[in-house]
């Protein structure tokens, strides 16, 4: 996954998500882009539709530059799947920890039911991802790892595939994703 900056634009070349607008090679204009978050890697652009597209860190100081350029706001937000993810983390976390999160969610608009049902139905992938895969990751999971596991990497392809339409469960990760209230850093 690489980009080149344009004057307004972004070209992507080799985008590896097979349901985004930008997937293999797409050009995104900055008036398609609502914010960007480059305070962690994978760097992040939400577009005006509400899809999550990942730059490399070693695209910040471009990707800097064109928001400025463009007066394009760069944000903080919650996190909302690397909370919904914590409990496939090779971490424990107290009772009060899970309370504290799940509040985290609940606060952005996601009901209790709606975040157990989210992780009952990502458990066999995030499972298999994160643990069967042995890659014991303790620090953070989030969007981007859902997508890889759901393009196939590190699980089971029968996983992915029991989820049903791929496309439609990226419109439903973003729009998940998309709870997350920016804030103007």
């Amino acid at each position: 996954m690489t980009v080149t900056f344009g004057p307004d634009h972004i070209v992507f070349a080799g985008y590896e998500f097979p349901w985004a607008s930008v997937h293999p090679h797409g050009v995104l204009t900055a008036s398609r882009i609502r914010d960007c978050y480059v305070e962690v890697g994978p760097l992040e652009i939400r577009t005006v539709s509400g899809e999550t597209l990942f730059l490399s860190w070693d695209d910040k100081p471009g990707l800097a530059e064109f928001c400025r350029r463009h007066d394009i706001p760069v944000v903080s937000r919650l996190d909302v799947w690397g909370n919904l993810f914590e409990p496939f983390l090779d971490t424990e976390f107290s009772s009060s920890e899970q309370s504290a999160t799940d509040a985290r969610l609940r606060a952005v608009g996601l009901s209790q039911s709606s975040i157990d049902t989210i992780r009952q139905r990502l458990t066999p992938l995030m499972h298999s991802y994160n643990f069967d895969s042995m890659l014991w990751e303790w620090g953070h999971l989030g969007l981007y790892e859902l997508l890889k596991a759901l393009n196939g990497h590190l699980v089971d392809p029968a996983l992915p595939a029991a989820l049903g339409d791929l496309g439609e469960v990226y419109r439903w990760a973003m729009e998940i994703a998309d709870y997350g209230r920016a804030k103007a850093l």
